[in-house]
């Protein structure tokens, strides 16, 4: 967890970078050094960004803390997604879907399956509360069924929600996933935490001033990420077209940026023996990434009046069903070992290869 008393330097530095990069990147158009100068601000910004955001979690405390986090990173997915179907004259109706869908299954299987395999190597096997991951595996099941599955079966032709459709969509999703934050921090919070977690201290807070410092920095660091994002966008369709790859690998190019820095918290946590808080931020991040962004890019889609695909193909299907059903037989038990990491590994392995090479 970020140190409580002394902000390390890098945590102001790099989005004030960001800040100084973007006015030239904006003015001058963003390609050779300027777009690698560009790329690797916004990329160290979502890290000063997470920082900011676990001094705020370290202040409210477990499970809110994993909530501040998972809900900071969705904020900058939810933010790279519009700025890129606002900005972007090429059709974008499905990078939403693609987005979101990668960002479930690096969770559901790069982030956990890594988690297992690293935990597993070094403590052999590991422990955490079945309850609570079952209870977050229900609301993934339905989120991801109901956004991404069902809109390939209704009346509209293609993978299309009409827009009273795309409205109860959203607004299912944002109810979902406030009745699973209601449950993890309030009505049933001792299915998120493990006695190990409850009684262990993490040192000292942060006082309210640093809380509220990192809190005003990470907006500013927000802020940023988008608007390289916005800036950067052109530049990165140029170069997936001229490789002739699929326009899902912007999708996955996203989802990966803004699940670095969380994947890295979670890959630390299952090293120190702390499943608990590594599923708690993988499942968390899973549901917030469906919850909040659904409806953000719904409500964007109706007012720009930009048609939005929501609609999963076959394959892909398929390997959503994999994924859910191995999470099920996974994390049911509250028990892991290596074998499951490499199960989950394999998974991701096969639909990273069929999104480059489908």
């Amino acid at each position: 967890m970020a140190n409580a008393r002394r902000m390390p330097w890098w945590a102001w530095a790099w989005p004030v970078l960001a800040w100084l990069v973007l006015p030239v990147a904006a003015l001058g158009g963003v390609a050779g050094v300027l777009a690698a100068a560009a790329g690797a601000s916004l990329v160290l910004t979502v890290f000063a960004a997470v920082y900011h955001a676990e001094v705020v979690a370290h202040r409210v405390g477990e499970p809110f803390g994993t909530l501040v986090l998972a809900v900071a990173v969705t904020v900058i997915e939810v933010a790279l997604i519009v700025s890129v179907m606002i900005g972007s004259t090429a059709d974008k109706s499905g990078l939403a879907r693609d987005t979101v869908f990668a960002v479930v299954m690096l969770i559901c299987n790069g982030v956990v399956g890594l988690c297992l395999v690293v935990g597993g190597v070094r403590h052999y096997e590991q422990g955490f509360q079945a309850l609570g991951a079952s209870a977050a595996l229900a609301v993934l099941a339905a989120l991801v069924t109901l956004s991404l599955v069902l809109p390939n079966f209704t009346s509209t032709p293609g993978p299309l929600y009409t827009p009273p459709q795309l409205i109860f969509a959203g607004v299912i999703s944002l109810i979902l996933y406030c009745a699973f934050v209601f449950v993890q921090t309030v009505r049933h919070r001792g299915y998120f935490l493990t006695d190990f977690e409850e009684n262990e201290v993490h040192g000292a807070p942060p006082s309210g001033p640093v809380a509220l410092l990192s809190f005003g920095l990470l907006l500013i660091s927000l802020v940023a990420v988008v608007a390289l994002a916005k800036a950067l966008t052109p530049t990165v369709e140029t170069a997936i077209d001229r490789f002739g790859a699929p326009k899902a690998v912007v999708g996955v190019i996203i989802a990966t940026l803004v699940l670095l820095p969380e994947s890295l918290a979670a890959l630390r946590a299952a090293r120190l023996n702390r499943l608990q808080t590594s599923m708690n931020l993988a499942l968390g991040s899973a549901l917030a990434s469906i919850g909040l962004t659904i409806p953000t890019v719904a409500f964007v889609s109706i007012a720009i009046s930009q048609p939005l695909s929501l609609g999963l193909g076959a394959r892909e299907e398929v390997l959503l069903a994999v994924t859910l059903f191995v999470s099920v037989l996974t994390l049911g038990t509250g028990r892991t070992t290596v074998l499951q990491g490499v199960v989950h590994l394999v998974i991701l392995a096969t639909f990273l290869f069929f999104t480059v090479v489908p």
